[in-house]
């Protein structure tokens, strides 16, 4: 559910971003790019997640 959930606001975020940024150079938004770079964005998101520790480091510093 996390992946479906992830894929659906990064989709919703990109195409969003895409329609402002098309509007402020005055072409068409091309959703279709929009389609493909929010699945970048998902992956993206998934490897940080990976990557980034999911529990804090216990403080072992002993003075």
């Amino acid at each position: 559910m996390q992946y479906i959930m992830t894929f659906f606001w990064s989709f919703l975020l990109v195409s969003m971003l895409t329609y402002v940024v098309s509007s402020i150079l005055g072409v068409d938004p091309n959703f279709g790019l929009a389609a493909i770079l929010s699945v970048a964005v998902s992956i993206l998101v998934f490897i940080i997640a990976a990557v980034l520790p999911s529990a804090p480091v216990a403080d072992t510093d002993s003075h």
